[in-house]
C-alpha cells in the first residue's frame, strides 16, 4: 500500500512538473512574439515620426496628447504597483484583450509597414488563448474569470496623417503594455525569471 501511495505521488508531482515546464515554454514563446511586436511598432513610429516636419510633429504631439486610443477602454492596471498585484490569469484577459482590439486595425497597419503584422498578432493571440486556458484550469477552483470579447477598433480605413499617427503610437503603446503583463505574469510562474520592473 505503502509503494502504491508513493507511486502516485511521484507520478502526480512529474505531472505538475510538466505543465509547469509547458506553461514557462509558452510565455517564453508569446513574451518573445510580443517583444518582436513592441520593436516593430517603435521602428514604425520612430520612421513615421522622423519623416514629419518639425511644425507637423508638434501639432501631432498636441493632439495625441488630448486624443486617447480606442484600447484605452479595456481596463487595465494603470501603474506598475497594480499590475504587480494583478494575477496571472489577470494580466493574460489584459494582453489577449489589447491584442484582440488589434485584429481590424492592424489591417491599416499593413499598408505602413511589409511585415505580416496581422499574422503575427493572430499568432500572439492563439498563444495567449492557451496560456488562458491552462490558467483558467488552474484557477477553476478559484472560480475562473470567463473571457469575453471586446469590440474592435474603428473600422473605417483612414489614410490621413494624423490617423497614421494615432494609429502607429496607440499599436507602441499597446504592445508595451502587453508586453509588461506577460513578463510580470511569466516571472510569476518561473522563480529564476528576473522580475523587476
Amino acid at each position: 500500500m505503502n509503494r502504491i501511495m508513493i507511486l502516485l505521488v511521484v507520478l502526480s508531482l512529474g505531472v505538475s512538473s510538466q505543465q509547469i515546464t509547458d506553461s514557462q515554454r509558452l510565455f517564453t514563446i508569446a513574451v518573445s512574439r510580443v517583444q518582436h511586436l513592441h520593436i516593430l511598432a517603435q521602428r514604425y513610429f520612430g520612421n513615421f515620426e522622423s519623416s514629419l516636419g518639425p511644425d507637423e510633429k508638434r501639432q501631432l504631439n498636441k493632439i495625441f496628447l488630448q486624443d486617447f486610443c480606442n484600447s484605452d477602454y479595456i481596463i487595465s492596471p494603470i501603474d506598475k504597483h497594480e499590475t504587480q498585484r494583478s494575477s496571472v490569469l489577470e494580466l493574460l484577459l489584459v494582453s489577449y484583450r489589447l491584442v484582440e482590439s488589434w485584429e481590424v486595425p492592424s489591417r491599416s497597419l499593413a499598408a505602413l509597414s511589409r511585415d505580416q503584422i496581422s499574422g503575427k498578432l493572430t499568432e500572439l493571440k492563439t498563444g495567449l488563448q492557451l496560456l488562458i486556458r491552462t490558467n483558467q484550469e488552474a484557477a477553476f477552483v478559484e472560480g475562473g474569470v470567463a473571457l469575453g470579447r471586446f469590440e474592435d477598433y474603428d473600422q473605417r480605413p483612414d489614410q490621413n496623417l494624423r490617423r497614421n499617427y494615432e494609429l502607429l503610437a496607440c499599436f507602441r503603446k499597446d504592445m508595451h503594455k502587453v508586453e509588461t503583463y506577460l513578463t510580470v505574469a511569466m516571472c510569476r510562474l518561473s522563480p529564476e525569471a528576473n522580475c523587476t520592473l
